[in-house]
């Protein structure tokens, strides 16, 4: 697992699965509990699953150094990007994106409020009809539901924090 996804907390110890307590089906590895099903799953993982690294009571992640794993990673980028969930509780998610030159999301909406934050880089976001271009140290945030396209003028990085509204 790299360091960097770690959370900062000593009580990732146990990990609970549908199948602990099954005879069989437990089995120690590094100090954790794990099932063979999802040891077999974690294998087929480009990185460690959601239920460790989001496991805890406090996180401190290295924002740079997260990047840096990130882009090193052996796999082809998607349209350009990479991204990793580096926090989810709901209803907040954060996700660390790098991206290539010319590397796009898509037009989509997401039904929450969004803020990118950009870390490196430059980007042009299009929503609610305008073009925005930002450089690093700069946000957009946008309102729940709102359309919107991201591409990178250049290597850049953004953080992403969606915090989703409830399904009335």
């Amino acid at each position: 697992m790299p360091l960097a996804l770690l959370p900062h907390t000593a009580s990732m110890k146990v990990v609970q699965s549908k199948y602990s307590g099954v005879a069989g089906f437990n089995r120690r590895h590094g100090g954790v509990v794990v099932d063979e099903q999802n040891e077999n799953q974690q294998q087929e993982r480009l990185r460690p699953a959601p239920i460790e690294r989001f496991a805890g009571q406090s996180h401190v992640f290295d924002l740079n150094r997260v990047l840096g794993e990130l882009r090193a990673e052996a796999h082809a980028a998607e349209s350009g990007h990479r991204q990793v969930t580096i926090f989810h509780r709901v209803p907040v998610a954060k996700v660390l994106f790098a991206f290539d030159a010319g590397g796009a999301l898509p037009k989509h909406s997401t039904h929450g409020l969004v803020t990118i934050h950009v870390l490196e880089g430059r980007f042009m976001v299009q929503a609610d009809g305008n073009d925005h271009e930002l450089h690093a140290g700069q946000i957009l945030i946008l309102n729940p539901d709102v359309p919107h396209d991201v591409r990178a003028s250049e290597a850049s990085a953004m953080l992403l924090t969606v915090h989703m509204e409830s399904e009335k």
